[in-house]
């Protein structure tokens, strides 16, 4: 593997502009959390640096990755239950706004696109996406780039819609003004936030990374607001995310009161770091001394984590349900990807599985639909 050379700096905060103080680095972190066909040798690692805002608490990544480097591929298929209730469900909360021309920022396997058309077959949706996964239709267009302020769709859009994409961006307020700039005034921006502080308080390794460079929850209705929308409806959806509609006004907000949520994020995130190194050790003496062979599940940020803090690699394999993922190499590791189906047979096997929300569903799989034998750590 290879040292990143080249990078995009960002040592101030993303909300306030304020130099940020450095709480944390992991070492030699692999930058893509996919699998590949590429031998290992050309995989690239960087130093993961992590920086909190003393006068709002926003935490981000200081150094950021290239995006045509982080995202060389896709690597999402929304796999499993969760996330296919979680389409439907996001689609049907679209559709009750009775928008006609969306554009769609970040559709990746379009998903949420199709589902969205087939509930209002009269909506035409475009899609700009810079690794698109789905073929265009009568209803649904595609521009395989990243959003910017020079996209260019010939029909005048109504709505932007987005689904877990604002945490990936790297200039927020940018990506909000470009939002704003191109909608008609009274046009609607709906979109999914994930609860990351949610997900960080239960150590969920998905929560912050290279692709997850920002923790900013608590400021994502300040960046609207600040910019001239108004938000018209919040919605809690489970423990996954926060669904939002707002509509372009014309006067902006520029005196609202910011938020410091400086103690709460830091203790976050140290809690975090502290949790993940006690669990390794402990994960590691269970490797060391089982009998029986121990596999890991789930070939992206999940396993990528766990190995940086120090995982064993003397497990039996990487086990993953995406068809996109098996057969593959895990980037950063030289585990080719298996399926679960690996574990018929055993009479007993050990399973670590540290996959967030979707630990359930997964454990509740391999349980009922492969082996009932398995152990789960």
């Amino acid at each position: 593997m290879k040292k990143l050379e080249k990078y995009i700096e960002r040592p101030k905060s993303v909300i306030t502009g304020s130099v940020l103080e450095e709480i944390h680095s992991l070492k030699d972190f692999p930058l893509f959390f996919g699998c590949v066909d590429t031998p290992q040798e050309d995989d690239l690692v960087a130093d993961m640096n992590w920086g909190i805002d003393p006068s709002s608490g926003a935490i981000q990544l200081t150094r950021l990755i290239p995006l045509d480097i982080l995202y060389q591929e896709q690597h999402v298929d929304g796999t499993g239950p969760t996330w296919e209730k979680y389409y439907e469900d996001f689609s049907n909360y679209i559709t009750k706004f009775n928008s006609k021309k969306i554009l769609e920022i970040g559709g990746g396997s379009g998903n949420l696109a199709q589902k969205s058309t087939k509930l209002n077959t009269k909506l035409t949706w475009t899609i700009v996406e810079p690794n698109p996964t789905i073929d265009e239709s009568d209803q649904i267009k595609i521009i395989p780039k990243f959003f910017d302020s020079k996209i260019n769709v010939k029909d005048e859009i109504d709505t932007i819609v987005f689904s877990q994409v604002m945490e990936h961006v790297y200039d927020p307020k940018g990506f909000v003004k470009n939002i704003f700039d191109y909608l008609p005034s009274n046009g609607k921006v709906i979109f999914a936030y994930p609860k990351l502080t949610s997900w960080l308080k239960q150590n969920f390794t998905n929560a912050l990374n290279f692709e997850h460079t920002i923790l900013i929850d608590d400021f994502v209705e300040y960046l609207f607001i600040n910019q001239g929308f108004e938000i018209i409806e919040k919605k809690s959806y489970l423990d996954h995310s926060f669904f939002y509609t707002a509509i372009k006004k014309e006067k902006k907000n520029i005196n609202l009161k910011i938020l410091n949520k400086y103690n709460e994020y830091k203790s976050l995130y140290l809690n975090f770091v502290s949790y993940h190194e006690k669990l390794v050790k402990e994960l590691n003496f269970k490797i060391k001394n089982s009998k029986e062979p121990v596999y890991l599940f789930g070939a992206h940020i999940f396993a990528t984590y766990l190995f940086s803090f120090g995982l064993s690699k003397n497990i039996s394999g990487i086990l993953d349900n995406s068809k996109l993922k098996q057969n593959r190499r895990l980037y950063g590791t030289d585990f080719i990807v298996l399926s679960p189906k690996v574990l018929k047979g055993y009479n007993s096997v050990n399973v670590i599985l540290k996959a967030g929300l979707y630990n359930d569903e997964i454990k509740k799989d391999i349980h009922e639909n492969i082996n009932r034998n398995v152990i789960f750590w």
